[in-house]
């Protein structure tokens, strides 16, 4: 660990060395798809922040809680995402595949085929919603 840094209650950073290259780290937790849209600002601010202080050379790679729906439809988004995803996109999907676009990141879990059961990282208690909110973004 070469350094870390919590950036807001929602998103923290490390930096990690080894034999061969350096690996910076975002964990995040994004507000819900209900959230105000200040708040969702706010957080994509400060994430877009902390992503341009990711070296060049670095690998990037961005995760965590991002209650976003991306969904299987990826028209106009084959850059930054597969069509190996769960359902389909809502508003918070939009932000983040539009974010992905902006800064060169592929979203990890659309690229490759899974079992549906392997897809959701979200069930609700009653087992009859299953939500795929949870994304692995990797520095293309």
């Amino acid at each position: 660990l070469m350094e870390w840094e919590p950036v807001l209650d929602r998103i923290i950073s490390a930096r990690f060395v080894s034999k061969f290259q350096k690996t910076y780290i975002i964990m995040c937790y994004a507000p819900t798809n209900d959230a105000e849209e200040v708040e969702k600002d706010h957080f994509y601010a400060q994430l877009q922040a902390t992503v341009d202080k990711v070296p060049k050379h670095d690998m990037m790679i961005l995760m965590g809680d991002l209650n976003a729906k991306v969904g299987n439809e990826n028209t106009g988004r084959e850059k930054e995402m597969g069509v190996n995803g769960l359902g389909s996109m809502n508003e918070n999907g939009e932000i983040f595949a539009d974010f992905c676009a902006s800064n060169e990141l592929v979203i990890g879990g659309t690229l490759f085929p899974h079992r549906r059961c392997h897809k959701a990282t979200w069930i609700s208690p009653d087992h009859r919603t299953e939500n795929q909110i949870d994304h692995v973004a990797i520095r293309q």
